[in-house]
């Protein structure tokens, strides 16, 4: 904490008393990424994996500025078991509120499972993102773009025809 103090030109008293530890930094940044997507209005395409596609690429956009830091945060994390564990609760809700920014549900089990699929596809994506150094992105686009595919095909095997729902959420009026 003394070192990211230092970092932000700040004491560490102060940073203390806004975060108690590393995970909440990360939390907190987390947090804002999800507000910055959910603020940019709601998501394009007509169908579920378009409109995913459109919400990711969204927040791998608002990464982008950091993505040097979040290099290192990576690198951090996948060498402590531990750290990577705290950040599990924090992905889930943010990858609930990429489906909700989708359209989709998030609630009950279909929720959970679609949340947790949708954590699986973002970790492949973001990993080649942080690797992919070209201005179009397509090598993210692709690995994305084949996640979302797949996941649809799953739900697709799995889902009859009347139980599916990619239709986006509508609110009573």
């Amino acid at each position: 904490m003394s070192e990211i103090a230092d970092a932000a030109g700040m004491s560490l008293a102060e940073v203390c008393s806004q975060f108690s530890s590393k995970s909440a930094i990360l939390n907190g940044f987390h947090k804002r990424i999800d507000e910055r997507v959910l603020a940019s209005g709601p998501a394009d395409g007509s169908s579920a994996r378009d409109r995913l596609f459109d919400v990711l690429m969204r927040r791998l956009d608002n990464l982008q500025p950091y993505r040097d830091a979040i290099r290192l945060i990576a690198r951090d994390i996948a060498c402590d078991p531990l750290a990577a564990l705290c950040q599990g609760p924090q992905l889930m809700c943010s990858m609930a509120r990429m489906l909700k920014a989708g359209g989709l549900k998030a609630g009950g089990i279909n929720g959970a499972i679609r949340t947790k699929g949708l954590a699986l596809i973002y970790v492949r994506t973001l990993c080649v993102w942080l690797g992919d150094d070209s201005k179009d992105l397509s090598k993210t686009m692709a690995v994305l773009d084949r996640g979302l595919a797949r996941a649809e095909r799953l739900v697709e095997i799995l889902c009859p025809a009347g139980t599916r729902t990619g239709a986006p959420e509508t609110k009573p009026a």
